[in-house]
């Protein structure tokens, strides 16, 4: 009967030990999350399927912003850099992605939204100045553009 009582407490004593923590996280509901490193997370963003909100598309003038705010950090935390192709918006989500068509020129940009802004006027996004600069809107300052939300799955 001792053999017994031992044997039982060494398997419940050994199962504890095995994995603590998941078993934790099992008892509450809890999912594991997958950490991954920062040279995967790229390999793999290439893949990723882009799809356009055309109905949520919005048309509105652009400003854009540089070398005043370079090396700052943005409102996702990041350091701003005007040579990256990002922006600033009000409502977008941070760090989704939306296209910015001139409509002038019908050139078009896929921009990151990292930062939250524009301030000043009744401007509907700041864009970085390499954002600024393919949509041709540098050289005036401001431009009339068209805002239209991606999702990335």
């Amino acid at each position: 009967m001792n053999k017994f009582i031992i044997s039982i407490a060494v398997l419940l004593f050994s199962c504890y030990f095995v994995n603590p923590i998941g078993s934790a996280e099992a008892a509450k509901g809890k999912k594991h999350s997958v950490s991954v490193r920062k040279g995967q997370l790229k390999s793999h963003r290439h893949h990723a399927k882009i799809h356009q909100h055309h109905h949520d598309s919005k048309h509105g003038t652009a400003s854009w912003y540089g070398p005043k705010f370079h090396g700052r950090k943005t409102a996702n935390g990041e350091t701003y850099d005007m040579y990256a192709m990002t922006a600033a918006h009000n409502s977008l989500p941070l760090s989704s992605y939306a296209e910015v068509t001139n409509l002038k020129n019908q050139r078009t940009v896929i921009v990151r939204i990292n930062d939250r802004g524009p301030f000043y006027g009744n401007r509907v996004i700041d864009l970085s100045y390499a954002a600024a600069k393919k949509l041709g809107i540098f050289s005036q300052g401001t431009g009339d553009i068209k805002i239209t939300p991606l999702a990335v799955n």
